[in-house]
């Protein structure tokens, strides 16, 4: 694809000379530490974020929960999302921060692993569970609840080194 002055064009890299979609080939890579972090949040009613804290949401600790939920989201990544990589991640954090003056909860994944292709998706995917899992665990409080800002935070490793929002 031509740059233009203004811009670089990056080759989508799930795209074939034809248009189809490909599974781009990465058994040429050396495989490195990867890293990525990804966050996002949910907003409610101010009645929900205190049912969550003091731990009384009937179907049981929201946090935990959703916690699990994105950790074992992260490692199906691959059964989710048509055209990833199975990766063999080393770790995978989930962690929640409240934002009572906002009425949210912040939500923070990191995947790592050592591999030939990054763990970006992964750590998207882990917020994104956990963000419905909280969501799923409330909606008889607040179905009003907005998931909102999953966002890839930064990464590190591979060809293009480290990247930061």
């Amino acid at each position: 694809m031509p740059k233009s002055k203004n811009s670089t064009h990056k080759k989508l890299t799930h795209i074939d000379k034809e248009g189809k979609a490909t599974m781009v080939d990465v058994s040429d890579k050396s495989p490195t530490q990867r890293e990525a972090v990804a966050s996002g949040s949910v907003y409610m009613k101010k009645e929900t974020l205190r049912l969550i804290t003091s731990n009384n949401i009937a179907k049981g600790n929201v946090f935990e929960t959703a916690r699990l939920a994105g950790i074992m989201a992260a490692k199906k990544t691959c059964d989710l999302i048509p055209l990833c990589h199975q990766l063999n991640l080393s770790t995978v954090v989930v962690d929640f921060k409240v934002d009572g003056k906002k009425n949210k909860v912040n939500i923070e994944a990191k995947a790592k692993c050592t591999g030939q292709t990054g763990v970006e998706m992964e750590a998207l995917t882990a917020v994104s569970v956990a963000a419905l899992t909280i969501y799923d665990m409330c909606k008889a409080a607040d179905k009003a609840m907005i998931i909102s800002d999953i966002q890839l935070m930064e990464k590190r490793g591979g060809k293009s080194g480290e990247w930061k929002r």
